[in-house]
């Protein structure tokens, strides 16, 4: 009997000795996040360059994880981006001056990438002329989109198109045709050399539309802008 009560006081013992302390607790692994958004600086939004050397600057990024960021630049002819005239990687904050073309519209933007390879969205979209030599009239600037958002879907039988545009000449009097349809482009022109940025449009479910905006001063200068789409449900 003492036998069986020393062997069970020494089962008890290793037993406690084996579950004492448990495993360590495990340390979840880091999850890395983006950069964020840059914010845009020089060139100004919407000015207009007394030179065709220019510089762009833009304020820094935050990186939760503090890694390095590199900053890609991208220069347009377009605000679609899709007539790009240089990207740029820089690690600063600035750029060295760039030989544009005189007497030309250009967008920026930025994006910052940290060095996991995780990137930001890019900031929004800057844009500035260069000067040009006795230039007597700028064109304006292509239109922007306000709504409806690209590829949104609508539940409803009318449409309300809208966007903004700008001009450096800023005595120009700015007036749009906008053209809307199933075609791509559009055709039909449903506003001719109106001032108002904003046409209302009936539409049928269950289609594809396109639309499309020409801005143009008093001047005679005229800039065709992207195409825009929705559909409907």
């Amino acid at each position: 009997m003492k036998n069986f009560i020393y062997l069970s006081i020494i089962c008890l013992v290793f037993a406690a000795c084996g579950s004492g302390g448990g495993d360590d607790p495990v340390t979840p692994p880091v999850v890395n996040t983006a950069p964020t958004v840059p914010v845009l600086s020089l060139p100004a939004d919407n000015k207009l360059c007394l030179d065709n050397n220019v510089s762009f600057q833009w304020n820094a990024s935050t990186d939760e994880q503090k890694d390095a960021i590199v900053y890609q630049i991208q220069i347009a002819k377009d605000n679609a981006f899709s007539q790009i005239v240089s990207t740029l990687d820089n690690s600063s904050l600035s750029t060295s001056a760039l030989a544009l073309d005189k007497n030309t519209a250009y967008y920026w933007r930025v994006k910052a990438t940290d060095s996991k390879g995780l990137s930001s969205a890019y900031s929004s979209t800057f844009k500035f002329y260069t000067a040009g030599v006795a230039v007597v009239n700028h064109l304006p600037f292509a239109p922007a989109l306000i709504s409806p958002e690209m590829n949104v879907a609508l539940s409803t039988t009318t449409a309300s198109l809208q966007w903004n545009a700008s001009d450096v000449d800023t005595a120009d009097v700015l007036t749009y045709d906008v053209y809307f349809g199933t075609a791509n482009p559009p055709t039909e022109k449903v506003s001719d050399s109106k001032s108002e940025k904003t046409v209302d449009v009936t539409i049928e479910p269950g289609k594809q539309y396109y639309w499309q905006v020409t801005v143009k001063d008093n001047k005679g200068g005229e800039t065709v802008g992207q195409v825009w789409k929705f559909k409907t449900n």
